[in-house]
């Protein structure tokens, strides 16, 4: 199991890992990045989901939700 599929996020986009107790504030896009990715997406699906909900090209999510999984990498979340 990965750690991000251990994650929990609350309403006030918390996420909290309660095996080892940490805790990160997300914003409301990258709380459906972490849900989408704890639903065992792609990074193609969450930004195709993405680009149809908020209207903004595929390019520019390409580059911002690269950003944010190399991110969650550093913290050890995937």
């Amino acid at each position: 199991m990965q750690v991000i599929e251990q994650l929990i996020v609350d309403e006030n986009n918390i996420a909290y890992h309660p095996m080892i107790g940490n805790s990160y504030q997300l914003n409301s896009i990258s709380k459906e990045i972490v849900t989408s990715l704890q639903e065992n997406k792609t990074k193609d699906e969450i930004i195709e989901e993405l680009s149809q909900k908020y209207e903004v090209s595929k390019h520019e999510l390409f580059i911002d939700v690269g950003d944010f999984l190399a991110k969650l990498k550093i913290y050890g979340l995937l």
